[in-house]
């Protein structure tokens, strides 16, 4: 399969180097220049696979070039062996929606799903070319634990985390800066999640400072993780056994909901995409009305959703644009200037696919002690927030990912029903070991230079 970017199609690129760059030197996102779509008769045959079996056979598709299947398997084996549910994710019940329980990997988010398999490939990789990479990532609470877990202690490697200081919850924190292996540096940035994101991208497109350093990502942006996250759309389609299902995914990067806009593109019958974003609403102003416009970013009780530019939205704006590269790169000028409207006939053609709500914090306090009361589950904010649009648009047969454990954010469940779950025994360590981190200003430089400081 060969890639292109979002923002110039005039160049291919095989999957190893749109995994290791991870963001194009234009600044724009890796896509596959072509999709398979499965037909009915295939979708059919996948249909009875386990979890492992079923990723190899998908992400197999997207880089045939770069690992043979057995050896894929053997790794996706191995990424998952740590899980604590044998088939990686679990589908419970909460009345008439689905949940897709999402946080049974170390770090008890979605993003181990992707992750573990990220660090298993990368060390493939490495081992293979005899290299070294240095992983820059931006984190809104749970990416930046799943990719240090996933990286820790391996050769070759070694990973800059920045998160938003004060920002995320302080057990989203400490899963990351108590870690002791030497090769993994946490950043505090004094500034919101979109801050450490745009550091991120800045130190990207100086191309002497990424290439000296081998730098690559493991963002969402990275297409790898698009497509680890596809496989449990597949899955949870197939246990549910309906014609067709409809997704509710807590976002604020568009990631996760892209990776069930790719599934659907694949030929899985999905009938809707909610997208279910909290008072940091630009996902649901640009899909309801198209409005994408920038606001002041809020803290809320779910800080992962705390984002106003998601950086995924390129590429749907680049499949709604019927794949037109020259026209993505304006709309991302316009984007860059605040200044983007949605047109209408790109926003009917974005309704076919997705419907989008919010919930302010009170309605998810009120989220989280309703379920409590009647069906006795503890929801996390986040996954509250994917009840909540889920239950405002009234879809039949809709799965709501359930993104993170509610352990993790015990202010919020405290507040909600005076009562939150305990960490696992396995991480219990984390609430009184010495942490790690380092303060910086936001500015890139001044991040670029820690970092050269360590490689």
């Amino acid at each position: 399969m060969k890639y292109i970017s979002t923002r110039s199609s005039a160049k291919e690129f095989n999957f190893n180097e749109v995994f290791i760059k991870g963001l194009a030197d234009d600044g724009g996102l890796y896509v596959p220049k072509s999709l398979k779509k499965y037909s009915t008769e295939e979708l059919l045959k996948l249909k009875n696979l386990n979890y492992n079996e079923l990723s190899t056979e998908i992400i197999h598709l997207f880089l045939a070039d770069f690992i043979s299947r057995e050896e894929l398997s053997s790794l996706i084996k191995k990424s998952y062996s740590t899980f604590r549910e044998k088939d990686v994710v679990k589908i419970s019940s909460l009345g008439k929606l689905k949940l897709l329980e999402l946080f049974h990997g170390p770090t008890l988010a979605f993003k181990d799903v992707a992750m573990q398999f990220i660090g298993n490939l990368y060390e493939y990789y490495l081992t293979k070319n005899d290299k070294k990479i240095n992983i820059v990532v931006a984190t809104s609470g749970d990416t930046g634990a799943a990719a240090i877990d996933a990286i820790k202690g391996k050769s070759n490697l070694n990973i800059f985390v920045l998160h938003p200081n004060n920002r995320i919850s302080s057990v989203q924190r400490k899963i990351m800066t108590t870690v002791e292996e030497k090769n993994v540096f946490n950043i505090a940035i004094d500034g919101n999640f979109d801050d450490c994101q745009n550091i991120v991208k800045q130190m990207f497109s100086d191309l002497e400072f990424s290439k000296s350093i081998n730098m690559s990502g493991v963002n969402s942006i990275n297409w790898a993780r698009i497509i680890a996250q596809a496989v449990y759309y597949f899955y949870s389609y197939f246990k549910l056994d309906k014609e067709t299902v409809s997704f509710s995914v807590p976002t604020g990067n568009f990631g996760d909901v892209f990776a069930g806009y790719l599934s659907k593109k694949m030929g899985l019958p999905i009938n809707k995409l909610i997208v279910a974003t909290n008072e940091n609403d630009i996902l649901h102003r640009a899909i309801s009305k198209g409005d994408y416009i920038s606001r002041e970013v809020k803290e809320t009780l779910s800080p992962s959703m705390d984002i106003q530019l998601a950086s995924n939205f390129e590429r749907l704006i680049y499949y709604i644009n019927n794949s037109d590269s020259e026209i993505t790169a304006d709309i991302m000028k316009k984007i860059k200037q605040n200044s983007y409207q949605i047109e209408k006939n790109n926003l009917d053609i974005i309704q076919k696919d997705f419907l989008s709500e919010s919930c302010n914090e009170e309605e998810t306090l009120n989220i989280i002690k309703k379920n409590y009361e009647e069906n006795n589950i503890i929801l996390d904010p986040h996954t509250a927030v994917g009840v909540g649009a889920a239950n405002k648009l009234s879809i039949n047969d809709c799965v709501v990912l359930s993104t993170a454990h509610p352990c993790k954010f015990p202010d919020a469940t405290n507040n909600a029903i005076s009562k939150h779950e305990n960490l696992p025994n396995e991480l219990q360590h984390v609430l009184n070991k010495d942490e790690n981190f380092q303060v910086l200003n936001n500015n890139t430089e001044e991040v670029k230079n820690f970092v050269k400081s360590k490689v």
